[in-house]
């Protein structure tokens, strides 16, 4: 009987033991981001015309998120934001940025600099192979010895464009492999850029977990897509120009399939993906070949460069392949800000030695609970509504117009040593309060209606700005 019970012991420690063991393998992680994909373009976000299945049945498997931010409203400072888990004001890159030319704002030479600690180098450290497929546009001088590239931040294997597809996403000719022209490569960008991340997981020569972020052109301009994909939404389309964005998402939602399908069946025992956008919907004809832009906001207010939910608001889904966690959707607030954090904890790699924004939703992946500490801001001096920041703190959203004696500042797209005086002199002037829970839509300035919550936020509200100054890049020449 002892040695019965001996036994069982023994084999119970060993069970245990075993189940800690697996408990704590790193999982592998993968991030895929759209460029200007809105809130309601999804079918599973509300869209009543375009079909997502792929990501349709990712987020009926997983967690839907509702209340999903990113960093900001526009494409560069977004994606610097997702790297570093913190604003990307601290990081210089205030707007989105364009290839090099030189300007009085010292826009010319913005570009995410070498100090610059992001989720690649951090997983790397941690034993992580890594592999950047897709767009970049954290460089004003893409591909050049004069700025960092994608690999000295941590990617072991990049391919990546600056900015946009082109000529457009069919058969585009502007991918750069390890720092060396590929040319023209026949498809679309989109599955091009999935082909590329399943070939580099084929061709991994080793068994460590892996950090894949797959950065979608799609469906951002100049857009084209399969023709047979643009036949089946003619009927329902205004035009064959929204029927050719219509396309675009289905396309972009058939190749995070391949992805998906092909992760399912190699790495489906451990594998958490993350699916966003770095901002809000191109709001149609704003510029001159914006002529496919029928972006959906959804329910939301305003659309891409705009602090306006539509801005930033975005669509968020987690799936963790293998791993059983909470089920279903969510309206907890969460941001791109907060991955960082979340894979240091989820991986044990050492966080780096610096304030974040974003904080880890480890337990709201476990648990659909999460109670946010820090408040979410931003502050985007180029927006198209009047409004330059704003900031989310549970219900409640905040926002102001900045002003000098004189006037309100006008747009701006970088901070510099010309134009720092009067940004960090400009006073906090004209505050609207809203209730997200009851109004999403952002209808109704509850500023009155709620005197002391208004006053707690306002308070709030100025504090977080100030501290967000003090700590912004200048850029100087």
């Amino acid at each position: 009987m002892k040695k019965y019970f001996l036994l069982s012991f023994v084999l119970l420690c060993f069970s245990m033991f075993t189940s800690c063991k697996q408990e704590k393998v790193q999982p592998n992680i993968v991030v895929i981001l759209c460029d200007d994909l809105g809130y309601g373009d999804l079918s599973t976000f509300g869209h009543p015309v375009i079909e997502t299945p792929n990501l349709d049945e990712l987020a009926e498997k997983g967690m839907k998120f509702t209340n999903c931010y990113s960093a900001a409203p526009v494409c560069s400072p977004s994606r610097a934001g997702l790297l570093t888990g913190r604003s990307p004001n601290k990081a210089g890159v205030y707007d989105f940025i364009p290839s090099p030319k030189k300007s009085p704002d010292c826009r010319d030479l913005v570009h995410l600099q070498a100090h610059e600690q992001t989720i690649p180098a951090m997983l790397k450290k941690a034993g992580y192979a890594t592999c950047l497929s897709g767009k970049w546009h954290c460089s004003s001088r893409f591909n050049s010895d004069a700025q960092p590239k994608p690999g000295y931040f941590g990617f072991d294997h990049w391919f990546s464009t600056h900015n946009n597809a082109a000529p457009s996403h069919h058969n585009p000719n502007n991918f750069v492999r390890n720092g060396k022209k590929v040319g023209e490569i026949e498809g679309f960008s989109c599955q091009i850029v999935a082909n590329e991340a399943m070939q580099w997981l084929k061709d991994k020569k080793n068994d460590k977990p892996f950090y894949l972020q797959v950065c979608f052109h799609e469906p951002h301009e100049p857009i084209a897509s399969p023709k047979n994909l643009v036949k089946k939404y003619l009927p329902q389309a205004e035009n064959e120009n929204q029927a050719e964005y219509f396309a675009n998402v289905e396309n972009m939602d058939k190749a995070a399939g391949s992805l998906i399908k092909f992760l399912e069946e190699n790495y489906g025992d451990n594998t958490l993906v993350f699916f966003t956008s770095d901002n809000g919907p191109e709001t149609l004809n704003r510029y001159s070949r914006a002529t496919h832009s029928y972006g959906s906001p959804g329910k939301l207010k305003g659309m891409k460069l705009w602090t306006n939910e539509a801005g930033f608001r975005v669509p968020g889904i987690l799936c963790w392949l293998g791993k059983s966690t909470f089920n279903g959707t969510t309206d907890a607030i969460v941001s791109s800000l907060d991955l960082l954090p979340t894979f240091a904890e989820l991986s044990g790699a050492e966080l780096p030695k610096r304030t974040l924004d974003g904080e880890s939703i480890t337990s709201l992946i476990n648990t659909g609970k999460k109670e946010r500490i820090k408040p979410l801001i931003w502050a985007f001096y180029d927006a198209i509504n009047e409004e330059r920041v704003a900031m989310r703190v549970d219900d409640w959203k905040i926002m102001c117009r900045l002003k000098t004696d004189t006037a309100y500042i006008g747009h701006i797209h970088n901070l510099y040593e010309g134009n720092e005086k009067l940004v960090k002199e400009a006073k906090m002037v004209d505050f609207e309060l809203f209730n997200m829970k009851s109004d999403m839509s952002e209808t109704e300035n509850v500023a009155q209606k709620y005197p002391e919550v208004f006053k707690s936020m306002k308070q709030k509200f100025e504090s977080e700005y100030a501290a967000l100054l003090e700590e912004s890049h200048i850029w100087k020449r």
